[in-house]
């Protein structure tokens, strides 16, 4: 048999292979365990929405979300610099790695191979010989699939981490959206408390006038003094607050706030500078299915186990292997390369499980047990999903009626303060009714700002929650997901 016959039958060989059948199941999307629209006030929510924007979350690059050039530049620097998303990344690198060599291993490995061996012959003497050329060495004839079905579990896998590190990309971009705005809150409190601070100086320095003068008790100056402590306690509280979420968005930025990135962050800034969200519509609930990258990487986490069945029940039948060799033989080395020195070695060897003490049909329950706690996890992924923009929706529902009620209370609040003092300077009122008015105004301001902070952190999370976040311009979505396809 010549050179060309051999490598002829090595290409056949490596056709049927490829034509090999596969034992993975037929893959069946499980039912998702969620209602088929969104709760009432959800949905309230959601339809007003998507009168004023169709365009899905998804579909809306962050940088066309956050308007704000501040914010923007955070999560820029977020995106080059967070360890956890370059963590992803190499996971993305390593799965990848781990699918080309399960590809690899439907392919023949040939390599140059050179040996040589001496051993006693019959005569007494030494039997040596030599041999160089090309060797296959253990290449593994694929009739039922095994290892097709290894390459497709490890594309799964491949394909899961990238959905894995969309979804690290949308939490942290949404994350570095919601310390933003709670430095902005802090920033608000902070003004409003100094001023609060000193309007309760000037209110002490009266009462203590008052004092000295006979006019009032000291049981009024103790009462001011009071106040301007609370005050001062809460400043004090407000500005620790500062300093750890700016610590928290050091950490997410992945470098120091230093420079440029110093200039980028909030400084006399509050939550009403904070230019306005693009509003997203939430569709249906099914879209969560398509949208967002956790779900589909739970689908493709889901896939990879069906497909290790086909490799677990493969095993429960023959293992077809070839091991062979070309090049030049010779009992001397010297006459290794000279004409006519032309060998060649083909061992196949056939490998029937008969007894395994139980290890393949193990395997293979394992297998179907790992498919089992896929679909739980892919079905609580869509059933978290579900929870979380419902969530959001009910935010959005209601956040905007109780922030217009709060500003139209601190309003009265602030009303009510001045006519207190205005009684209070005039003898009419006492003490203790400007005191009371100005705890109550504090405190109406207070929860102005913290109502407008869920409000838009609302905002971002549903944005988050709905799958926006990761998109980059021009980089298109996909509005179905990527389930491999399976032979029967």
């Amino acid at each position: 048999m010549n050179k060309t016959s051999l490598f002829q039958r090595l290409a056949v060989s490596s056709a049927v292979l490829l034509a090999g059948c596969s034992m993975i199941p037929t893959y069946e999307r499980p039912a998702a365990p969620i209602a088929t629209d969104w709760p009432a006030l959800s949905a309230t929510a959601a339809a007003s929405a998507a009168i004023n924007n169709d365009v899905a979350a998804a579909d809306i690059e962050w940088q066309a979300f956050f308007s704000d050039a501040r914010l923007r530049q955070l999560i820029e620097a977020a995106l080059r610099n967070n360890r956890d998303l370059r963590v992803a990344v190499l996971n993305i690198e390593q799965a990848r790695a781990q699918f080309q060599i399960r590809r690899a291993d439907q392919f023949p490995t040939v390599g140059a191979v050179a040996t040589g061996s001496r051993q006693p012959a019959a005569n007494e003497g030494i039997a040596s010989v030599y041999t160089a050329g090309l060797a296959l060495t253990s290449y593994e004839f694929d009739f039922f699939g095994r290892v097709a079905s290894l390459k497709e579990a490890a594309l799964g896998q491949y394909l899961a981490t990238e959905e894995g590190r969309k979804t690290t990309q949308i939490s942290l971009v949404a994350a570095v959206a919601n310390t933003y705005l709670s430095l902005l809150a802090d920033e608000e409190l902070i003004g409003i408390t100094r001023q609060t601070l000193a309007t309760r100086e000037d209110s002490f320095r009266l009462s203590q006038l008052r004092f000295d003068n006979g006019v009032s008790s000291e049981l009024d100056v103790r009462q001011s003094e009071s106040l301007i402590e609370a005050a001062r306690v809460s400043l004090a509280q407000l500005t620790r607050q500062r300093a750890l979420d700016q610590n928290a968005l050091v950490l997410l930025l992945g470098q120091p706030a230093t420079g440029e990135l110093a200039v980028a962050l909030p400084a006399g800034k509050g939550l009403a500078d904070m230019p306005v969200m693009v509003d997203v519509p939430a569709g249906l609930p099914s879209d969560l299915l398509t949208r967002r990258p956790d779900v589909r990487q739970a689908e493709q986490l889901l896939l990879a186990s069906n497909a290790n069945i086909g490799a677990a029940r493969a095993a429960f039948f023959p293992k077809i292997s070839l091991t062979a060799s070309a090049g030049s033989a010779s009992s001397h080395l010297g006459d290794l390369f000279q004409s006519g020195s032309f060998g060649w070695t083909l061992a196949p060897q056939l490998f029937l499980p008969i007894f395994d003490a139980g290890r393949n049909r193990a395997g293979l329950e394992s297998a179907k047990v790992q498919r089992d706690i896929a679909v739980a996890q892919y079905e609580k992924s869509i059933q978290t999903a579900f929870r979380e923009v419902a969530d959001a929706l009910a935010g959005r529902a209601t956040l905007g009626e109780q922030l217009r009620a709060q500003q139209a209370q601190a309003v009265a609040e602030g009303v009510r303060y001045k006519l207190s003092n205005l009684r209070y300077q005039n003898g009419i009122a006492s003490q203790l009714d400007l005191l009371d008015a100005q705890r109550s105004l504090f405190a109406a301001q207070q929860a102005v700002v913290q109502t407008r902070l869920a409000q838009l952190q609302s905002q971002v999370t549903l944005y988050k929650t709905l799958g926006g976040g990761w998109k980059e311009p021009g980089e298109a979505v996909p509005v179905v997901n990527a389930a491999l396809p399976f032979k029967p």
